[in-house]
């Protein structure tokens, strides 16, 4: 789905600039109130097929509700996203009836217009009532109540409320019924809690379905028992060389059960007959000259194939796919078939005519890239279109024999597209895709020569050449997954860009309280969370040096240096929480910060020295050595807190220049492109977990660059 692109490096957000104290602080701070105003009915992503409110009507959460369902895995989760933000009990009790108040999630009495997975949301004074056919419903139903609650609800500690509700009635139905995202693991790994976390992005926007592409030139992600070196060779890379990594069995049905209690089918994909090194690198029998290359680390696209003429080849092939199918519920199993420049078309049509009935043999249907209408037609089978213009020869054919059609247009839905030119992650080979034009288009008469009968849904793939992190998928997703799950889910006459941009806007507080990474697109006016939400009070030692003064908010705000439309931010990946008191040892100081002992210690690394020029302060600073095969990484580890945030900052002084730290549920960076002859500040702040007690902070630069500098570090709790 990629032309052909130079190595770009793995780029992750720019941090907030907070006001930084280099020692002595003390940060308290208060819990955010919820919002004072009642959300509006007709306030809702994706925007519903419906909606009648109720003048001087509200329903109001309180220590004293409960809720009754017919799903008891639809209440839990409801009680579960409730509890942490409003403290309160909300018991949960399985059965049947209206209730005379409270909530009641119902598997009875809703509009016959619903459907399979929609919902009737009822809003009175005293009960509040969402009725569906399936518990698929009652789960979409609950993503509206929770976007009809204040931001704050979002949070996972308790929050002061009151949880209002505005009164009124939805009726609320799909579009479509596959509304997917993809997400690349193979050029970079993704772990499971980044996927887990994924899926709880996009399930809150009523998507359906999570594509994982699973097998790639630079990776092989999941075990086969069969080849057990397609993860052991294949998986131990990915793009720019680092450790790479795959799925077990086990770990990819966790994932799956996963999505499965969000309503979620994971659509498992192997790329095939391109998009093979992983896999030829791992068996050189794959290979028709008996040899297996090197693993690949770069991110062209069209140079490997499997062996064709092979009768190893379909034996591989089919026990990958009888393998993967029996431990996926869902319908589908992804073949590929894209970019397979070094198959020649006879090939290629040989090739997918003998794999697709693999596929039927499983118990599955044949989903591809819409190049699969080269090859004869399989029964429901689905041409996934990624092109860029309105007309293709390979998806006509495909139309014509028969196949569904899923649209991925890449200059619409390509996730990993650039917002700008100025945008530090992704490519541009599709063109740029900012909010409005992921969001201005129509599904139905986008393609003139498909009939809007044969339109499956939409889908938002992710690709990962230079995605390396749960920020920067949330920076390159939010805010246009939404556009799309909006298109996806909506009829198109709820649809208007001047309403969407503002009902998106009223996004982004729930984010900020979420700890989304998203990118404050200048198309969207964009909500703030309240002025008092959190207060901060610091304490700051004689010593000290404040930096000039900056918000302290978390609420998305940018320091004067740092462009909003063209600069992620890294907010922290957990909920906010309470600052240590002032008792709490300030862990987290780093030693030797600014180099000035004249040695290394503690930071450890390669190609790092010490020298005396150029330096930003003091008579020291830092010298990285970058090689094309080495980033000259230098780190120390630090003890930490639990549950704590904390803000890193250093000077630095070079190109693609990044510091970061890692640990047990940390992994932060950020990067400069290039700050010229001169020092420049780079700054990152993370989020500690429950079991954070050290992370290893880390500078470095990207291969092939000059030698860097860095000095001035500092660690501080924020």
């Amino acid at each position: 789905m990629h032309r052909p692109t130079p190595p770009r490096p793995a780029l992750l957000a720019a941090a907030l600039a907070l006001a930084t104290v280099t020692v002595g602080v003390v940060w308290t701070v208060a819990a955010p109130p919820a919002d004072a105003a009642v959300v509006s009915l007709q306030d809702v992503v994706p925007a519903p097929a419906s909606v009648q409110p109720a003048a001087g009507v509200t329903f109001t959460v309180t220590a004293g509700t409960g809720i009754q369902s017919e799903s008891a895995d639809v209440g839990n989760a409801l009680a579960a996203l409730l509890r942490p933000s409003t403290g309160f009990a909300l018991p949960v009790t399985v059965g049947s009836g209206t209730p005379a108040g409270g909530i009641a999630l119902l598997l009875s009495g809703a509009d016959a217009s619903v459907g399979a997975e929609g919902y009737q949301l009822d809003v009175t004074a005293s009960l509040l009532t969402i009725r569906a056919q399936t518990a698929a419903g009652l789960y979409h139903g609950i993503q509206t109540l929770r976007q009809l609650l204040p931001p704050a609800v979002e949070a996972r500690t308790v929050q002061s409320g009151p949880w209002t509700v505005a009164g009124g009635r939805i009726i609320d139905r799909p579009r479509y019924a596959y509304r997917g995202a993809m997400l690349d693991v193979s050029r970079h790994f993704f772990g499971v809690d980044v996927v887990k976390r994924y899926i709880d992005e996009i399930a809150q926007y009523k998507m359906n379905v999570l594509h994982l592409h699973l097998s790639d030139d630079q990776g092989w992600r999941i075990v086969v028992d069969a080849w057990p070196r397609l993860a052991t060779v294949g998986g131990s890379t990915q793009v720019g060389g680092g450790a790479g990594g795959y799925y077990t069995k086990a770990q990819y049905t966790d994932l799956v059960a996963y999505a499965a209690a969000r309503h979620i089918t994971v659509v498992p994909e192997i790329d095939m007959p391109g998009h093979t090194n992983a896999a030829l690198a791992s068996y050189a029998e794959l290979n028709c000259n008996g040899v297996a290359p090197a693993p690949y680390t770069g991110t062209e696209v069209g140079f490997s194939s499997l062996c064709v003429a092979k009768e190893v080849t379909y034996t591989f092939v089919q026990q990958v796919l009888n393998e993967l199918a029996a431990i996926t519920p869902g319908a589908y199993l992804h073949v590929g078939g894209d970019e397979a420049h070094s198959t020649p078309e006879a090939d290629y049509r040989t090739f997918m005519n003998r794999v697709q009935p693999f596929v039927g043999a499983a118990g599955k249907t044949v989903m591809g890239w819409h190049q699969i209408g080269q090859a004869d037609h399989t029964a429901g089978r689905v041409a996934q279109y990624w092109g860029t213009t309105t007309s293709d020869a390979d998806l006509s054919s495909a139309v014509a024999k028969g196949d569904k059609v899923l649209l991925s247009p890449a200059n619409k839905t390509y996730l990993d597209m650039k917002y700008t030119n100025a945008t530090p992650l992704g490519l541009t080979w599709a063109g740029l895709i900012e909010v409005q034009t992921a969001y201005n288009w129509d599904p139905a008469t986008y393609l003139p020569g498909v009939p809007a009968a044969s339109v499956l849904g939409v889908e938002a793939p992710l690709w990962t050449e230079t995605i390396r992190t749960m920020a920067d998928i949330e920076f390159m997703a939010f805010p246009r997954l939404p556009a799309l799950a909006e298109l996806a889910w909506s009829p198109q006459s709820a649809r208007n860009w001047d309403t969407f941009k503002v009902r998106l806007g009223a996004q982004g507080p729930r984010w900020t309280v979420q700890g989304i990474n998203y990118y404050r697109s200048p198309q969207v006016p964009w909500g703030t969370l309240p002025s008092a939400s959190p207060s901060v009070s610091r304490s700051v030692s004689p010593s000290a040096s404040p930096s000039p003064s900056a918000s302290p908010s978390r609420s998305p705000s940018t320091s004067p240096s740092t462009s909003p439309s063209t600069s992620p931010s890294a907010s922290s990946s957990a909920s906010p929480s309470t600052s240590p008191s002032a008792s709490s040892p300030p862990a987290g100081v780093l030693a030797n910060g600014g180099f000035e002992t004249g040695s290394l210690a503690p930071w450890t690394g390669s190609r790092c020295s010490v020298v005396s020029t150029p330096v930003r302060s003091g008579t020291k600073a830092l010298a990285g050595d970058v090689t094309a095969g080495d980033t000259a990484q230098c780190q120390q580890t630090v003890a930490v807190q639990p549950n704590r945030t904390y803000r890193l900052t250093g000077y630095v002084r070079g190109s693609y220049v990044y510091i970061g730290a890692t640990g047990t549920g940390v992994n932060a960076s950020t990067w400069t492109p290039g700050t010229g002859n001169a020092y420049a500040p780079l700054t990152v702040t993370f989020t500690t977990g429950a079991t954070t007690t050290s992370v290893t902070v880390f500078v470095h630069g990207w291969y092939g660059q000059p030698s860097y500098y860095a000095d001035d570090f500092t660690l501080t709790l924020v």
